[in-house]
């Protein structure tokens, strides 16, 4: 994180004597990253965080999903209303796609999850509709549409829906850290005037956040698999911290599109970097003002990356007439081209010149620098025709063989 927080009770200089009123010593517990050679935050519990006093193994079809590779190589489509819902934002996901930096998982969640600390990487969870109360060791969140919620590895937490309606939710989970890019940044780790967004628009958590409990579950999830620790003493009983190592949401709303007066690449709209992959946010923005512009993508190929969107409001107009929709996701994989449905680019200089003014549509995008693959449990929502979009306006499309 890029800046400095304090939160609840803490003594006057680090690693010192802090008493509770009953005369013991609160208990110290420093989250880093990188070995001590990076962020961190020192957390001060009621209770020894240490303690545990059983282990077991659970089901592991969360923790490490069924992946296939993407052969033969076709673009994808999955509608994600038509994914199983119900459960929680934990053990109710349903993985997508993946590689060995990130697995991305999708999550109609009606139900309180358990506690969990995932120890294998961050998450960043973008939440697409309805509300949700987010608690940890740290403090709460109250998140809504549109908010991305970037979780620090090793945080025990738990999700709860706020409200009568389920949280559908996009879930990003890395293999190491989800940050802001480095080119937005100072050298001291403040936002850059150029950046799309600045620490006024990240919302930390409220805290403290005090539970009792003894034999405490929490789902932990590392690289072997699932474990349920039961602690001796409730995780949330921290009464301070402080430090640059926090949970915080960011909403979609408040991204500042960068425009140019002719189309701008995806980089624009870079929101956050982690291990071999980026997480984009398309925004509602002006279109592009070259009175000769074609303000809609071109047809690409970035020969390093594989695409992953998320269409989660608006129109998209360069998919038009594709079957893409609110709730889609697409995978446009490395090695094939693309671009916009034929007849959009005319559509779209169609309302310019009747008139419009600026685009309507979000959406999330991921791009990875690792061919992902396809998660078995996303086929049922597959759409089979997507990979012949292109090709229905013009030649007859050959069936794959």
């Amino acid at each position: 994180m890029p800046y400095y927080r304090v939160i609840g009770e803490i003594p006057r200089k680090r690693h010192i004597r802090f008493s509770r009123p009953d005369g013991g010593l609160y208990a110290e517990e420093l989250m880093g990253e990188e070995g001590f050679s990076s962020d961190s935050s020192l957390l001060y519990h009621i209770n020894p965080p240490t303690a545990i006093v059983k282990s077991e193994a659970i089901s592991d079809a969360i923790a490490r999903p069924s992946l296939t590779q993407n052969h033969p190589l076709l673009p994808r489509h999955y509608r994600t209303q038509e994914l199983p819902a119900g459960g929680d934002l934990v053990l109710g996901r349903r993985p997508l796609v993946g590689n060995d930096d990130v697995t991305v998982s999708f999550a109609s969640a009606d139900a309180a999850s358990d506690l969990y600390r995932n120890s294998a990487g961050d998450e960043a969870i973008y939440l697409q509709g309805g509300a949700a109360k987010f608690e940890s060791a740290y403090g709460t969140i109250d998140a809504v549409a549109g908010d991305y919620v970037v979780i620090p590895r090793g945080t025990i937490h738990r999700w709860s829906p706020a409200g009568d309606t389920a949280v559908t939710a996009l879930v990003i989970e890395a293999r190491g850290h989800i940050r802001p890019p480095k080119h937005y940044l100072s050298e001291t780790g403040q936002f850059l005037e150029h950046a799309p967004y600045s620490e006024r628009d990240l919302r930390g958590v409220a805290g403290p956040l005090l539970e009792e409990g003894a034999d405490v579950p929490v789902i932990v999830r590392n690289r072997a698999g699932l474990s349920r620790l039961t602690y001796a003493y409730h995780p949330f009983d921290v009464v301070g911290w402080d430090g640059c190592l926090y949970p915080y949401a960011f909403n979609i709303s408040d991204f500042e599109p960068i425009v140019k007066r002719t189309h701008a690449p995806p980089p624009v709209h870079q929101t956050f970097a982690g291990p071999n992959f980026v997480i984009c946010s398309f925004c509602p923005r002006p279109f592009d003002f070259d009175p000769q512009s074609v303000p809609i993508p071109y047809n690409h190929h970035n020969v390093d990356s594989d695409e992953f969107m998320f269409y989660v409001a608006g129109d998209y107009s360069a998919r038009a007439g594709s079957g893409v929709g609110i709730g889609s996701v697409t995978l446009h994989p490395s090695g094939f081209t693309h671009g916009p449905t034929p007849g959009a680019v005319e559509a779209v200089i169609a309302g310019l010149e009747a008139g419009r003014t600026c685009t309507d549509e979000t959406a999330v995008m991921i791009d990875t620098f690792r061919p992902l693959s396809l998660a078995a449990a996303a086929a049922a929502a597959e759409d089979p025709e997507y990979a012949w979009s292109w090709a229905r306006a013009g030649a007859r499309a050959n069936p794959v063989t």
